[in-house]
């Protein structure tokens, strides 16, 4: 396939990708850029093949990206083993608009840092796009409010529905009245029933799975 490999500035192109040649370990090097550091952030093998090859190319790329993921010390420590659900899940109803209905939850006990022990993570249902808000270890629902207030009403406007667990924080009487004013409907999961929302699980767990990784030698550090 000559047609297809082009040169500019001394370098080769295949395809309007750089091709790299086997030279020491350079293969290698690039693709532990693309997986291991803050932005790969340890990612699994489509996403990182994805970002790989948007600029490079060489023979047996997706055969060395897939073995150097599966000896990454880092990811087989800290990353969770995928099992698939039992029974018959019934998901929720799809949103039509962006930031109309979202899911909460927090990620507890972590190692203290500046004062925070917990990380609120609040979540687009539709888009995925989550926030991240870091807390103190003592937090009360009027902090929340105001929190909430700040950082995502300020940003996206007022939710239609929030899904959440059954923390008191969310089954307090201020919480409910504070959003029933507002016109938004609390929704809450089924009690040790983590699956009525597996999107939050699903958050929680790459955000979990990501902090393991890049704080496994500084946990308090994160």
């Amino acid at each position: 396939m000559p047609n297809q490999f082009s040169t500019s500035q001394g370098i080769l192109f295949f395809r309007n990708r750089i091709f790299l040649p086997q030279v020491h370990d350079f293969r290698r090097r690039i693709i532990s850029e693309f997986h291991d550091s803050p932005t790969g952030g340890h990612s699994g093998l489509k996403p990182t093949l994805t970002k790989i090859a948007a600029s490079f190319y060489w023979p047996g790329l997706t055969r060395d990206t897939k073995e150097f993921i599966q000896h990454c010390s880092v990811c087989q420590q800290n990353k969770y083993l995928p099992k698939k659900p039992q029974g018959l899940i019934q998901p929720l109803p799809i949103p039509h608009q962006v930031w109309e209905d979202i899911f909460v939850d927090f990620i507890t006990h972590l190692p203290a840092f500046a004062g925070h022990t917990v990380i609120w993570v609040i979540c687009c249902r539709l888009s995925k796009y989550a926030h991240f808000l870091a807390l103190p270890t003592h937090y009360t629902v009027e902090s929340l409010a105001q929190r909430f207030s700040a950082e995502i009403c300020r940003l996206h406007g007022l939710p239609t529905s929030i899904v959440s667990d059954r923390d008191p924080i969310f089954t307090s009487t201020f919480w409910r009245n504070l959003f029933k004013a507002q016109g938004t409907k609390l929704q809450f999961s089924s009690s040790y029933h983590p699956q009525t929302d597996g999107q939050t699980e699903v958050v929680n767990r790459g955000l979990e799975a990501y902090l393991r990784c890049f704080a496994n030698h500084h946990p308090h550090s994160w």
